[in-house]
């Protein structure tokens, strides 16, 4: 398992993810869509991306705002196998709108 990352390390890694915020234990981002189909449709997305690096975050859906919330729960806290997943969440959120 990854070690902890320290507060400090956390908020340097945040800067180049924007939206995302370091809260308690987690890193989390809340996304609006305008329809709450196209939230669903994201968080299918999401769930590709967490499968495929095998680490999946905790959704809330509060019909057309859909917000994540990471850690790497065995180690308590954020590790950068979360910064790694925000990072690929944002990669593919890019890809979407390149189409």
């Amino acid at each position: 398992m990854p070690p902890l990352l320290k507060d400090s390390e956390i908020l340097s890694r945040l800067r180049h993810l924007k939206g995302w915020k370091h809260e308690g234990e987690f890193i989390t981002k809340t996304f609006k869509f305008e329809h709450f189909m196209d939230g669903i449709s994201f968080i299918n997305s999401v769930a590709k991306v967490a499968e495929e690096q095998e680490h999946h975050p905790d959704i809330h859906v509060r019909y057309t705002s859909i917000t994540l919330s990471i850690q790497t729960h065995s180690e308590g806290g954020v590790t950068k196998w979360d910064i790694e997943l925000a990072e690929a969440v944002e990669a593919m959120l890019k890809q979407k709108k390149e189409k």
